[in-house]
């Protein structure tokens, strides 16, 4: 048997996912997360979870795991400290940086700039330069290099980002002083630029490359520390790690590109739906990814999910290709808060976490959260994790209460405002990932998952007007089902700055004659496909198993920002350069509603490696007759529309296909819970996913 284990955590439970990749069967385990060390709940959790299907760990052939410590590294300022090496005369590249400001109205305002990741303090310049064209213009002096790298080690760095011009064409200068850097600082971890971002734009790579330093440390101690302990266990099949575009890296190359880990958390829940949907047949589909402490939005469209170029973190944005995933302080764990001075209740975005927890929990929490209130209006029954966790009720009134009390209103209304609330913010990251962008959500599904996704996906539905409301199998462990679905990825760039009309001479990837017809340096494309296929071939990947593609950054000129276009060898040949351009405009109007009068202009080439798509049985469940009376657990009450009302209360794993559910009604499973609303009705189609509708009016 070969067994594939996805585990992601989360900032409240540890989910696992164990997968037979023969047979189709999962099991699946939570457990809380341990944040002052995760790889103690994670191990936790693979005991736990080896142990229900009866194997060893040693029997697990692929580990897969999305992590948060890169993430959390960046946000709690935990980073290490970092000592820059610059060109001379570019020691204030990370404070000069770039004069923009957040938000569209805020260009009065005179905004605080973040602390850069490299203080000037701990930034040295060197003499020595590369030209615009890769070549050597003046030799590098070792002597003040060797000096300015003693200077760092006095100032106590802990990790080292030599980021010198014009890198990204001719990388000979910042290797030799990794070699210097090396013998003056050993065991401190060194990261290139030409290595972490082989492209122009001097701040945006230094940027990128300091962040690279700054997790390293801790992401590398994070996966030695993991790394030992499976190994611990005789776990000798491959380890990898989830990177923020969706794909995977081994965890060796994970230690030295820790960059590309910074939405790795959110991205197993969208290639977890990317598997979801397309065994329930659904192409266009919103996710929404509620956990305990925040909600995860992203956008899939014809199968595929939006990538964008960049990855924020906080006030962090680096170059580094990640899914466009939206993050709001809206979870379970959210607090419900009446300030005195404006007595109006705000939700979020503090957490109660996984320690104390919500009231409900029963851990010594008092404060009010979303799951309290869940709990008080009786979307939430008081048996969770298939009765091994139990909530405490009249812990969650006494909780809410204290809002009900502060606003002068009852009980109930109470806890329904904080619902209200929490949906609002969970509205609002999704218009700015659809409407936003160019999309109407009423072309897309909505599907919801983490341990809180499916109680909220009906009522975030209907403010959406997306429909069907989707609650896939096992969604409260569906980012590790992502993690243990997903395949290899890897990338490599190279900068190409030139008007499409300037492209007249065989001096780059592609030429466009006085013919008109585009010609292709096929040798230029060559060399980016062997770099990437050796990268995957070195992490067991089979060249047969390898797919390529190729992404070309585009802008019109004066612009200074691109849009990143998926074009192929045989598109290029067939349409030209001018179908290149008129495809750019297609997309650009759809993003911005506009296009400029003004030339193309390359900027950017990517090409991108993936490995073989997993292949793994998908398993039917036994056909019903439509009445799900067989699942019911009991009768229960409901709080909706201004009173009690009554719904039932359905066991999902007695659920057949073709079982119809009409709202109000609650559907358990061990690892989360379904809300059904009143004028609503729930399908379960033949793969066990419910599918949430209005009831059509007859």
């Amino acid at each position: 048997m070969a067994y594939r284990l996805g585990v992601d955590v989360g900032g409240t439970f540890t989910d696992l996912l164990l997968l037979n990749e023969e047979t189709g069967d999962f099991w699946r385990h939570k457990t809380p997360s341990t944040p002052h060390d995760s790889s103690v709940g994670v191990m936790t959790g693979v005991d736990a979870v080896c142990a229900k299907a009866g194997i060893k760990p040693s029997d697990v052939d692929v580990f897969l795991h999305g992590t948060t410590v890169a993430t959390n590294a960046v946000l709690e300022g935990k980073g290490a400290r970092v000592g820059l090496v610059t060109t001379e005369g570019y020691q204030q590249v990370m404070q000069i940086a770039r004069s923009l400001v957040p938000g569209g109205l805020a260009a009065w305002i005179v905004w605080p700039k973040p602390e850069p990741l490299a203080k000037l303090e701990d930034t040295v310049e060197i003499k020595g330069r590369i030209d615009a064209a890769g070549q050597e213009i003046r030799p590098l002096d070792e002597a003040d290099i060797r000096a300015q790298l003693s200077k760092l080690k006095t100032q106590g760095v802990e990790a080292v980002t030599i980021a010198l011009m014009n890198a990204y064409l001719n990388g000979a200068h910042e290797r030799r002083v990794a070699e210097l850097a090396a013998e003056i600082l050993p065991g401190v971890l060194v990261s290139l630029s030409h290595e972490v971002l082989p492209e122009m734009q001097e701040y945006e790579r230094t940027l990128t490359t300091v962040a690279n330093a700054s997790v390293r440390p801790v992401v590398s101690r994070y996966v030695k520390n993991l790394r030992d302990k499976l190994r611990g266990l005789d776990m000798r099949g491959r380890i990898a790690l989830l990177r923020s575009d969706g794909g995977l890296m081994s965890s060796e190359k994970s230690e030295e590109h820790p960059v590309s880990l910074l939405m790795s958390g959110p991205a197993g829940g969208v290639t977890g739906a990317l598997w979801v949907a397309k065994n329930s047949g659904l192409k266009n589909i919103l996710t929404l990814d509620v956990g305990g402490t925040s909600t995860d939005v992203a956008l899939i469209e014809n199968g595929e999910p939006r990538r964008v170029r960049t990855t924020d973190v906080g006030h962090l944005t680096v170059r580094a290709s990640s899914l466009d995933v939206k993050t709001v302080g809206a979870g379970g764990g959210s607090i419900a808060k009446v300030p005195e001075l404006t007595r109006a209740l705000r939700v979020g975005p503090e957490s109660a976490g996984a320690a104390p927890g919500p009231a409900a929990y029963g851990k010594g929490g008092e404060l009010p959260t979303v799951t309290d209130a869940n709990v008080v209006l009786g979307y939430l029954p008081e048996d969770l994790l298939g009765g091994a966790f139990k909530l405490d009720r009249e812990a969650a009134k006494t909780a809410v209460q204290t809002v009900a009390d502060a606003l002068g209103v009852d009980l109930y209304q109470a806890a329904r405002g904080i619902i209200d609330i929490v949906n609002e913010n969970m509205f609002g990251a999704l218009r700015m990932i659809s409407v936003q962008q160019g999309y109407d959500p009423r072309d897309f599904a909505l599907m919801g998952f983490g341990g809180a996704g499916p109680l909220h996906v009906n009522a975030v539905a209907k403010l959406m007007g997306s429909w069907p409301a989707v609650s896939p199998v096992s969604p409260g462990v569906l980012c590790a089902l992502g993690d243990a679905t997903t395949r290899m990825r890897t990338e490599t760039a190279r900068s190409y700055s030139k008007r499409i009309s300037a492209a007249t001479e065989a001096s780059g990837p592609f030429y466009c004659p006085g013919d008109q017809k585009v010609y292709l340096d096929l040798s230029f494309f060559k060399e980016m496909d062997d770099q990437i296929r050796a990268t995957l071939k070195a992490d067991g990947v089979t060249d047969a198993e390898i797919e390529t593609s190729f992404e070309i950054d585009i802008r019109y000129q004066g612009q200074a920002f691109e849009v990143p276009m998926v074009v192929t060898l045989d598109e290029l040949k067939a349409g030209g350069l001018a179908r290149l351009a008129a495809a750019f405009d297609d997309e650009h109007r759809r993003l911005f509603t506009f296009n400029m009068d003004a030339e193309h202009e390359f900027v950017n080439l990517r090409a991108v490696a993936m490995g073989k798509v997993q292949d793994i049985p998908t398993l039917e469940i036994e056909k019903g007759d439509g009445d799900p009376s067989r699942a019911k657990i009991r009768d229960h009450q409901v709080w909706a529309d201004g009173a009690m009302r009554p719904a039932v209360i359905y066991d999902r794993s007695k659920l057949r296909a073709g079982d119809r559910i009409i709202g109000p009604a609650i559907v358990t499973e061990m690892d989360s819970t379904t809300l059904v609303l009143p004028d609503c009705e729930a399908v379960v189609d033949a793969y066990g996913v419910i599918l949430i509708t209005p009831v059509k009016e007859a």
